[in-house]
């Protein structure tokens, strides 16, 4: 059996859980207050999710982008290559999709920021 600690970030209470996996199967969750404490332990140890935050390239300017849900951390190197290649020509607001269902999954890839390629800064 195996023996881990996480603070969970669900909420602002940050709870120390601790996890017990054997055989990469978690057997127990102790320590934390809330539900949502002994998901996201299992999650983590499981199949951990992150949200991606990069830029793509436009016309005249770096555009900050990031996932619009958790992607699988498992598949972030795949992600970035696809946000890396990616630019954008025409104007976008805050929230337009810039790459669609980057992970298979769902997740869209979105602006941070709003741009116009006709803008000069």
């Amino acid at each position: 059996m195996t023996e881990r600690s996480l603070t969970c970030i669900e909420c602002p209470r940050g709870c120390t859980v601790t996890v017990v996996t054997e055989n990469e199967q978690v057997v127990s969750v102790t320590g934390n207050i809330c539900p949502k404490g002994k998901a996201y332990a299992v999650a983590e140890l499981t199949d951990p999710l992150r949200v991606v935050t990069g830029t793509v390239r436009g016309e005249n300017a770096m555009i900050p982008v990031k996932t619009d849900r958790s992607v699988r951390k498992a598949d972030i190197f795949d992600i970035m290559k696809k946000i890396n290649a990616a630019k954008v020509l025409t104007k976008v607001e805050i929230g337009d999709i810039i790459i669609a269902n980057i992970d298979g999954r769902g997740a869209n890839v979105v602006a941070a920021k709003p741009y116009d390629p006709k803008r000069k800064d």
